[in-house]
């Protein structure tokens, strides 16, 4: 078997879109030795983070000539079995059947979080895609059932499988990531940690108002607030907003940072918060707790799926609620240590393995072989 996968991500900083693809391509290889797997990236030194075994094709980093001629043109001359994309395929390939990885709909259901060319996009080019591919695959059942409400898609059709942590985040002691932290952003101090681009379903603004509410109540308190997350469109509306508040002294902004910064960071942050309005997952709560740290999110969209019990939730649309849960987690220690051993429990139960695993077995469907050789499998069961 011949696999394409569209990995323009890799390398671009597109954070969600970038960790599902180079995460399943790391599997891909070392469950499936006979099967040969190709990796379109569009940044040359994206190929020192394919594992062996994995060929590497250079396409356009624009996505009007990546999807309009060169996936394309590579299509034909590489012939695959099929072409694993994000959101969007390219204008033609050349009979090959397609899966799509549709990660949320948040595009339909929450317009107001996109400029108006990013929203008439998805919405065409998505649509598009999802009707000539053989499978969808999404993260949650919370997303699964919003594409076949979106889209009226045959139920069969679209698959969810849950994402995971990436096995480098683990727990680091605070006496090594403190310091790591103060030399890298000279971030001294407790703190407490919240990752997002910042756009407006982050919910960054709701979050900087609980974190004054919670100052003004103990001010005691010594906690800065951290945000971590790549600056877009939005941005000038959340710098405006810390500008204006009584807290701000207290914010810090990082922007992008790489996985090994953040590991340090959630090493050395106090708690973790957050608040998004919508996610078609949630990977970032994963992430937290993976490191060992109590995390308090959102009760909506797909997060209550990730968090399940293992943190305390609120709704995004409440201050009071964010509030209070981050005093919960600051003021109570022991309800503080209970939450990151719920969080490294959970945490343990998601799996990149896994989860490639069960997408070599929707390509093997969608290229005609119904099952993979049980030597190749993996067992899925448990996510």
């Amino acid at each position: 078997m011949r696999f394409s996968v569209d990995a323009h991500a890799i390398g671009q900083n597109l954070t969600g879109n970038e960790t599902y693809v180079s995460n399943l391509l790391r599997c891909f290889s070392s469950l499936d030795s006979e099967s040969e797997f190709i990796a379109y990236v569009s940044r040359p030194e994206a190929g020192a983070v394919l594992p062996r075994g994995v060929r590497r094709r250079l396409v356009s980093d624009n996505p009007f000539v990546r999807l309009g001629f060169d996936l394309q043109r590579q299509l034909k001359q590489d012939r695959p079995n099929l072409l694993h994309v994000q959101y969007t395929s390219p204008l033609s390939t050349g009979g090959v059947p397609v899966v799509v990885s549709v990660h949320d709909v948040s595009y339909l259901s929450h317009p107001q979080y996109f400029t108006r060319f990013r929203r008439h996009q998805f919405r065409y080019t998505v649509r598009r895609t999802v009707a000539r591919a053989a499978k969808i695959l999404t993260a949650s059942e919370f997303s699964r059932r919003c594409i076949i409400d979106a889209y009226g898609v045959d139920e069969s059709k679209v698959v969810a499988m849950p994402y995971a942590a990436s096995t480098r985040f683990r727990p680091v002691a605070r006496e090594v990531a403190g310091p790591a932290v103060r030399a890298r952003f000279g971030i001294t101090g407790p703190f407490i940690l919240t990752v997002g681009d910042l756009q407006p379903r982050k919910n960054h603004l709701g979050l900087l108002h609980a974190f004054e509410d919670a100052i003004r109540a103990h001010p005691q308190l010594k906690h800065q607030l951290i945000l971590v997350g790549k600056e877009t469109w939005y941005s000038p509306v959340i710098h405006e907003a810390v500008k204006a508040s009584p807290v701000r002294d207290r914010v810090r902004f990082t922007g992008f940072v790489s996985d090994e910064d953040l590991i340090q960071l959630y090493g050395a942050c106090d708690m973790f918060v957050f608040p998004s309005f919508y996610e078609g997952f949630g990977l970032p709560i994963l992430e937290a707790m993976a490191c060992g740290r109590a995390v308090a999110c959102s009760n909506s969209s797909a997060i209550p799926e990730v968090a399940d019990s293992a943190a305390l939730l609120f709704s995004p649309d409440s201050r009071p609620e964010i509030t209070r849960a981050i005093l919960d987690l600051l003021l109570n220690p022991e309800l503080r240590a209970r939450m990151e051993r719920l969080g490294l429990a959970r945490a343990s139960h998601f799996s990149w393995e896994r989860t490639a695993s069960a997408t070599l077995d929707v390509y093997y469907e969608v290229a005609g072989m119904r099952v993979r050789a049980p030597a190749r499998a993996v067992q899925v069961a448990g996510l």
